[in-house]
């Protein structure tokens, strides 16, 4: 399935460090025909750090999308009734995105949007960024795992020498991942060798 025609919510969650890496793939989502509608975390609005300012990256995501940024629990709310989106990627889910979407918690218009998805049963797709994703987060993950909708660009562990607990996805992946969750499939194989 192609994404021409179809609204993608592209939400970014706090991986500041993962920015520069994730920009070119809302682009990829925007050439192949998608509305993409930016949806992100207080962090991104209220943040700089050494990987670029808030300002930076939120003029970035207005350009590349041509929409406004959805970025309180208010704004994101209507996605539920409306069914706008037809897709959610969180990309970068942070370990901390990911254990509140665990364990049923709502305190951004990032998770809210997963909520509305969730609610109308149509795809979330993850693209992990945690430092422990093989620590205290694997029993998050492994419940997003079993969850109904819920799908994963494939990830591994990024730095096993030095963070052997870290799990990045692949983000180059998310398009494929997205057109894949829409047909109600997970991309294949999810857990992969990061070699980068």
């Amino acid at each position: 399935m192609k994404l021409q025609g179809k609204t993608v919510g592209y939400a970014l969650s706090g991986s500041h460090c993962t920015f520069a890496e994730v920009m070119p793939q809302i682009k990829r989502f925007v050439d192949a025909g998608a509305k993409v509608v930016p949806i992100v975390t207080q962090s991104i609005m209220t943040t700089d750090t050494r990987f670029g300012t808030s300002e930076q990256w939120q003029r970035q995501l207005k350009d590349l999308t041509g929409n406004e940024l959805i970025s309180t629990i208010v704004q994101a709310e209507p996605l539920g009734p409306s069914k706008l989106i037809d897709v959610l990627v969180i990309a970068p889910c942070t370990g901390n995105t990911t254990s509140k979407l665990a364990n049923a918690m709502t305190d951004s218009a990032v998770l809210m949007a997963a909520k509305a998805q969730m609610r109308n049963r149509r795809p979330v797709v993850l693209a992990i960024s945690t430092n422990d994703g093989l620590g205290l987060n694997a029993s998050n993950i492994a419940k997003l795992l079993v969850t109904r909708d819920i799908f994963f660009v494939p990830f591994g562990q990024d730095n096993p020498a030095d963070k052997p607990n870290s799990l990045v996805a692949r983000m180059d992946l998310a398009l494929e991942t997205c057109e894949a969750a829409l047909e109600g499939r997970q991309l294949q194989p999810m857990l992969i060798a990061r070699t980068d």
